[in-house]
């Protein structure tokens, strides 16, 4: 394959552009110009190809590579998608994937297959008319079972008044032996009975356990097919980085918490950019990853919105693969204790403004934190202190508990709903309702931490309060209560189509970056646990 295969040239005259200095972070950008431009060529190459558009159409993620060729020196860019697109994973205008798993005389295709005639033949067993009809005389057998021993229960029941009567009036020696051999008899022939039952039932078991049988081998030889396979496939996906260094991805993912790749993993646009850029020569510039189409059930994604890097894919295989790359790293937003605010303070408890960009609880790479600001300011503090949490870009008010027994008696409050909030945020976009409630059940999406997504089958009750403030200019500031507190809640039902359908301006996660999160913890009120005295706190949002 040529270089030049691959690699697009912009429309537009770029002489105009600098050159971004840095590579950008996949996780956390703000797309170059030039990742516009060669997503805006993007989407007008998929626009002309009914195929393609119309898959693109019901959702898809793509991204652009901005690179450079040394010889002959020259600006480019690579496009790749995620996954596959209208049954194939290699179409000419994209980048290759890093390993072709749809080749049609693949050893990962010729393995599904087997794995696929295995489901077939578990299928047919398990839904076989022998099957059913050997359930069903199975049933049969034990309702009789049933219903003979409980007439043999009532007839040696009824059998045995009728001597115990006959001994009443006095009988012979030679009548009473009658007797017993008559409830020997009986019995015995309750017993045969019984015997004779079982057997039945045991010969039908037996061969509904000969099916079990052969259908658990079976679903034993599609495990080890399955996980054997899965493990050469990711043993095919090797990537290589700046350094010219490469992995597979079992190498990557062992040295990560879960230590084996999630399903899918080395099949998103980034790894692909990076990798055709790697093995031609090309020097990457810039990288944006976009959504076209439809949002995914559940999810919140947004046509033409750029999205960063997923987590549980591509954070360990980028880790990888940027090394040997100069990567723009963004500062942490530092807060000085100055900027906390202490809005009511006594000797049980205080009240915070935190600001936006600080952290709750000390993170894993350091940065200032509420909980070590107050350690800080209230050396003598026993217990937890941290009674609840805002996320890092939420501003507002929270509750600080100074010893263990109020911290105890305020999570209590919270646990039971006694503690109220209410939460001003400016959304993108102006809404029609202007007032209402938002119940959509949330779960975490696994794939792609922290995101929440709705979940309706396996999600938590998730409701939500919301009055309009004022609205004007694309924009609504909104007053939302939240009736309960999942993770990110607000932001979620602000940005999801079902919910408001409007983003909370600078959501990063659910919207689009911005100078911060427009989200402010703007009140709250609760019970002093040591005087019993209703309080109720508010400060009022800097927008």
């Amino acid at each position: 394959m040529r270089e030049n295969d691959r690699m697009h040239f912009f429309d537009e005259d770029i002489s105009g552009i600098p050159l971004p200095d840095v590579f950008n972070d996949p996780f956390d950008y703000t797309p170059h110009p030039l990742c516009r431009m060669a997503a805006k060529q993007v989407c007008e190459y998929l626009a002309s190809k009914q195929d393609l558009s119309e898959e693109t159409g019901k959702g898809k993620m793509l991204g652009v590579l901005v690179v450079k060729r040394q010889t002959p020196e020259s600006i480019g860019f690579l496009a790749a998608f995620s996954g596959n697109l209208a049954g194939s994973n290699n179409h000419p205008y994209f980048v290759p994937p890093v390993y072709d798993l749809l080749a049609p005389d693949g050893y990962f295709k010729r393995e599904e297959k087997l794995i696929s005639d295995i489901n077939r033949k578990i299928n047919d067993m398990e839904s076989s008319y022998h099957a059913k009809s050997i359930k069903t005389s199975l049933e049969r057998a034990l309702r009789e079972r049933d219903e003979t021993l409980a007439t043999w229960k009532l007839r040696l029941k009824q059998a045995k008044a009728a001597r115990d009567e006959k001994r009443k009036g006095g009988i012979t020696p030679e009548e009473e032996q009658r007797l017993i051999e008559e409830s020997r008899f009986l019995k015995a022939e309750c017993k045969r009975t019984e015997r004779k039952l079982d057997e039945h039932i045991g010969q039908l078991q037996q061969q509904l356990n000969d099916i079990a049988s052969a259908t658990d081998a079976l679903k034993k030889e599609r495990r080890q097919r399955s996980a054997a396979l899965q493990q050469w496939l990711f043993s095919q996906f090797v990537v290589q980085n700046a350094n010219g260094e490469r992995k597979d991805l079992c190498e990557i993912f062992a040295q990560t918490d879960r230590h084996t790749p999630p399903a899918g993993a080395g099949e998103c646009a980034a790894p692909k950019l990076l990798q055709y850029a790697f093995l031609h020569g090309l020097k990457p510039l810039a990288m944006a990853e976009f959504w076209l189409g439809e949002s995914p059930a559940g999810e919140i994604r947004r046509q033409g919105q750029y999205y960063p890097a997923c987590r549980s894919k591509c954070f360990p295989i980028l880790g990888f693969m940027l090394q040997g790359l100069k990567v723009h790293v963004q500062p942490p937003e530092d807060k000085t204790i100055e900027e906390t605010d202490i809005i009511y303070d006594d000797e049980w408890l205080a009240v915070i403004n935190k600001p936006h960009g600080m952290l709750s609880v000390p993170g894993k790479d350091g940065g200032t934190s509420v909980y070590a600001q107050m350690k800080k300011r209230y050396p003598d503090a026993t217990g937890p202190i941290m009674v609840h949490r805002l996320d890092m870009d939420t501003s507002g008010l929270m509750v600080i508990a100074k010893t263990k027994e109020v911290h105890k008696a305020l999570q209590q409050q919270f646990e039971t709903r006694e503690v109220k909030k209410t939460y001003t945020a400016m959304l993108n976009g102006e809404i029609e309702e202007n007032s209402g409630t938002i119940s959509l059940p949330l779960s975490p999406d696994y794939e792609d931490r922290p995101r929440q997504k709705v979940d309706h089958t396996h999600g938590k009750r998730a409701v939500t309060a919301f009055r309009v403030l004022r609205k004007g200019d694309g924009k609504t500031v909104i007053s939302l209560s939240p009736l309960t507190g999942r993770t990110h809640q607000l932001r979620v039902h602000s940005a999801h189509p079902d919910g408001l359908n409007a983003p909370i301006a600078g959501d990063r996660l659910y919207g689009t970056k911005g100078t911060r999160l427009f989200l402010h913890a703007t009140s709250i009120e609760f019970t002093h646990p040591v005087s019993g005295q209703r309080l109720s706190f508010s400060k009022e949002a800097e927008f």
